[in-house]
C-alpha cells in the first residue's frame, strides 16, 4: 500500500535517451506432448504478453488443432540474456530491451548473425525514453537531472548491470552532463554522486516500480515511459484525481 509520503504520481523532465525492444525467435515451437512455448522477456512486457498470449494460442489452435501453453519469464533485460546464455533459463522466444542484450545471444551462437536485418527498423519495433516519476505535487521540486543530487533526496532506479532500464537511466544521466558541455570527468563525478542517492538498486524495471510505488521508498523514480504510465494509471498507486505527464 502507498502510505504517508504524499503518494503518486506526476511525471516530469523527460530525457533524450531512446531504447528499443528487440525480438528474436531462437527455437521453433516445441513438438513435445506439452506443446509448451517459453517466452523469456524483460520486465515491462508482462502486461503486453498477457494480452497477446490468448490471441496467439487461439490462432495456433485453429491453424494446427493443438493447444499451446505459453510460459512467461520476466526480469532485467541483461540478467535475462545471461540466464539464457548460461542455460539457467530455457527459452523458445526471447524479447529483450537492449540491442546489446540480443546481440550477446548472437555472439554465443544462439541466433543468426544477420538477426538485426531480419525484421523492419533494424529489429527495433518501437522506442521509449526515461522519465522522472515524482510523488504527489512534487514537493521536492524535481524538474531536471541536477535536482537529483539535492541533499537527502532518494532516487529509485534499477541496477545498470542487470537492467535495460537501469542502463538507459545511467546513460541519460551521463548525457545530461555532456550535452551541456561537461568534460569527460564531470559526468563520472555526477554519476558517482547520483548513485549515492539510490537506496535500492533493483534488478529490473518492475522491481524498481514496486520499490517506489508499493513499498513507498524514494522521492523520484527513473523509469521507462510505459512503466511510468502504468504507475500513474493504476488507482491503488495514485491518490491524485488526475495525473499529469510532461515531456
Amino acid at each position: 500500500m502507498i502510505n504517508r509520503r504524499g503518494t503518486l504520481l506526476n511525471i516530469v523532465a523527460a530525457t533524450a535517451a531512446i531504447a528499443g525492444l528487440s525480438l528474436i525467435v531462437i527455437a521453433n515451437i516445441p513438438k513435445g506432448a506439452e506443446n509448451k512455448l517459453v517466452n523469456v522477456s524483460y520486465d515491462p512486457t508482462r502486461e503486453l504478453y498477457q494480452a497477446i498470449n490468448p490471441l496467439f494460442i487461439d490462432a495456433y489452435a485453429k491453424q494446427t488443432g493443438h493447444h499451446l501453453m505459453i510460459e512467461q519469464s520476466h526480469g532485467g533485460s541483461s540478467r535475462q540474456a545471461r540466464k539464457v546464455i548460461s542455460g539457467e533459463q530455457p527459452a523458445d522466444v526471447v524479447t529483450l530491451g537492449l540491442f546489446t542484450d540480443v546481440d550477446a545471444l548472437r555472439k554465443r551462437g544462439f541466433i543468426a548473425a544477420d538477426w538485426p536485418d531480419r525484421l523492419p527498423n533494424h529489429s527495433n519495433p518501437y522506442s521509449s525514453t526515461i522519465v522522472f516519476v515524482v510523488r504527489g505535487d512534487n514537493p521536492n521540486g524535481i524538474k531536471d537531472w541536477p535536482d537529483l543530487l539535492k541533499p537527502g533526496l532518494e532516487v529509485v532506479t534499477p541496477d545498470p548491470r542487470t537492467s535495460g532500464n537501469g542502463k538507459f537511466a545511467f546513460l541519460s544521466a551521463w548525457a545530461s552532463v555532456t550535452t551541456r558541455g561537461g568534460s569527460e570527468d564531470e559526468p563520472r563525478a555526477f554519476i558517482s554522486a547520483l548513485y549515492e542517492h539510490v537506496p535500492v538498486p533493483d534488478e529490473g524495471a518492475r522491481g524498481a516500480a514496486t520499490t517506489f510505488a508499493l513499498q513507498d521508498i524514494g522521492d523520484v523514480h527513473l523509469t521507462w515511459e510505459n512503466e511510468a504510465l502504468r504507475e500513474v494509471a493504476r488507482p491503488r498507486m495514485a491518490s491524485i484525481p488526475t495525473a499529469e505527464i510532461n515531456h
